[in-house]
């Protein structure tokens, strides 16, 4: 087998590979550019090149950005917005999720888009109790028409302005594209609207993160603390500077209850000593009391729980909530526990121990395997401690905090990246690897994520699956396969006349685009539109634009683009999962570069 013919058998045996779905996407994409290196097609080299494309550090940098927005709170707080806007209306929320990712779209790249509006579009959809899987697709769906609106919307934009500008013509203005972006993006949400709960599955395959938005009162409820908790400040004139936890009595101003001493600064346990100037005072008890002992014992509220409110006083920005169950053979099965007293490590506080649902006598605190224990402490000392063997933690206290607070720390930080990597995609001032590389290393640096975490927020599959495709990319320029269909378009179509050569040019775009690039697949493409172009006589302006929407019709595959495989993942699609909402859309985009297009920009 000759180059042409050894390519065309790896791409048409790797795509019944993906559509059968009974192997790993990783390994057939692994398997097809092995493959082409054992045909003889790519070099060793270039088989194994697209794991060090720029591309894979962009995608993989994109997900370390999207994981401190989401570790930082920021995701929270975009999602309480995005809820709020919606209200009960799932069409609502979905109609303000392809709303965004379109904007967004036309001023950074879709991946980015995506990778900012994910984690924001599966929080919402678990708070009103609706599957990702019908949300996720839309979102990237929508990201793809965005890409029309302005010329910053996607490589390939900027490829068909500078190849006017190569011939002596005027580019494209920045926003001439939405003249053409706008109604695409417009029909794209009516089609998903319409037909979306119909042709996407109901149900993906990815397990789905609990809320935890109402965490807090939760655990309030079930541990009987119906109190409120106050944090209060001592003052300088308080009579209870220099007095030890044993020796603070607050029981004669009625029913107030200390928890803990506070230091201060640090928000640690002071345990024995001595209590000083600026300390916190977190107290149980009502209102009214509280508002007595403030005035005789010259304390003042913190401004953060000032209410009392249970919830908002033990989960916030500082400090958080972790439920932990003892499990058999622990070091701790026989010791006294009781609430008010601190761990070991004097950092955490006991709130609470239930066994079997009922609170511990207090004659008998000893504990035993399956008593559960609430604690209290700084988020930093809840990721410290619970990773103790001795107890069994219920809900991770990083998993909290990400949904229940809101705006926590680090989110000016990782906000302010965010902002960063847009307006370095939008001036087009680096390349976009380097722009995300830079802040995802600056949000590393800063401390939002450690090394390790940022490793686990790359999803891999998409990672590998990016680099291991883009040798065929190569393979079916490099051996004159995509060359040869390319010419074979314009010598069956180029007699109908520029109508039916349009509609050529957008099946063949379209098809390639499904298993190369948009960018690769425009490049290819362009000095061919140009050259049919002359040979008809007519103006190149609308088969460039017409091309332009025919490479973001890359709807039928996972693979076809980086924002497609980004939601392939966390949404649980299948390979055969895109093709059904992904046909439609592709009609759209049909009539538009075929028949649209011509009415603005004559040939």
């Amino acid at each position: 087998m000759n180059a042409i013919e050894s390519t065309a058998l790896v791409v048409a045996v790797t795509i019944a590979f993906f559509a059968w779905n009974r192997l790993p996407v990783v390994v057939v994409a692994i398997g097809a550019a092995l493959s082409l290196w054992a045909l003889g097609v790519v070099t060793l080299e270039q088989a194994l090149a697209g794991f060090g494309d720029r591309a894979v550090m962009f995608v993989a940098s994109l997900f370390i950005v999207s994981a401190a927005l989401d570790k930082t709170g920021v995701t929270a707080w975009a999602g309480q917005i995005l809820i709020a806007k919606a209200g009960e209306s799932k069409n609502r929320l979905l109609v303000i999720i392809m709303a965004a990712a379109g904007a967004l779209t036309a001023l950074i790249s879709g991946g980015g888009a995506v990778a900012a509006l994910m984690p924001v579009v599966v929080l919402a959809a678990i708070r009103l109790r609706q599957s990702p899987t019908l949300l996720l697709m839309p979102l990237a769906f929508s990201a793809h028409a965005g890409a029309n609106i302005l010329l910053t919307g996607a490589p390939k934009n900027i490829l068909v302005s500078e190849a006017l500008e190569d011939n002596g013509l005027t580019g494209f203005g920045f926003a001439e594209f939405a003249l053409v972006g706008l109604p695409l993006l417009a029909g794209t949400m009516l089609i998903i609207l319409l037909l979306g709960k119909r042709l996407l599955p109901a149900q993906g395959n990815a397990r789905l993160p609990a809320d935890f938005s109402q965490h807090a009162q939760t655990l309030v409820e079930h541990y009987g603390l119906t109190d409120g908790f106050f944090h209060l400040r001592v003052r300088a004139s308080s009579d209870l500077v220099g007095l030890g936890s044993a020796e603070l009595d607050l029981s004669r101003h009625g029913r107030v209850e200390l928890v803990s001493a506070l230091d201060g600064a640090s928000g640690r346990p002071r345990g024995v000593e001595a209590v000083q100037e600026g300390d916190y005072l977190l107290v149980r008890g009502e209102g009214e009391a509280i508002a007595r002992l403030c005035a005789e014992r010259h304390l003042a509220p913190r401004d953060e729980a000032d209410d009392g409110a249970a919830a908002g006083a033990l989960l916030n920005q500082r400090t958080g909530l972790a439920e932990v169950v003892i499990p058999p053979r622990s070091k701790l099965i026989g010791q006294a526990m009781h609430p008010g007293m601190t761990t070991e490590s004097g950092d955490l506080i006991v709130l609470a121990v239930q066994r079997a649902g009922v609170d511990l006598d207090i004659e008998s605190p000893t504990l035993r395997a399956g008593d559960t224990i609430l604690l209290k402490g700084s988020w930093r000392a809840l990721d410290l401690r619970l990773a103790d063997p001795d107890v069994l933690v219920v809900n991770s206290p990083d998993l909290v905090r990400r949904q229940a607070v809101p705006m926590g720390a680090g989110a000016g930080v990782a906000l302010a990246a965010l902002g960063a990597l847009v307006l370095l995609l939008a001036t087009g001032f680096v390349p976009p690897a380097v722009a995300a590389l830079i802040c995802a290393l600056a949000l590393i640096g800063a401390g939002i994520l450690s090394v390790e975490e940022a490793y686990r927020a790359i999803h891999w599959t998409t990672i590998i699956l990016i680099g291991a495709m883009m040798p065929l990319s190569i393979a079916m320029v490099q051996s004159g396969a995509a060359d040869l269909v390319a010419r074979q378009l314009v010598a069956l179509t180029g007699g109908g006349g520029p109508t039916v050569f349009l509609a050529g040019l957008f099946l063949l775009t379209a098809c390639l685009g499904q298993i190369m690039s948009n960018t690769a697949t425009t490049m290819l493409v362009i000095p061919i539109a140009m050259a049919a172009a002359a040979s008809l006589g007519v103006s190149p302006r609308p088969i460039l634009m017409s091309l332009c929407i025919a490479g973001s019709a890359s709807f039928m595959t996972p693979i076809a683009t980086s924002t497609n495989l980004m939601v392939m993942g966390p949404g649980g699609y299948a390979f055969g999962d895109y093709w059904k909402l992904g046909l439609p859309l592709m009609i759209w985009f049909f009539v538009m570069a075929v028949f649209y297009v011509p009415l603005i920009w004559r040939f």
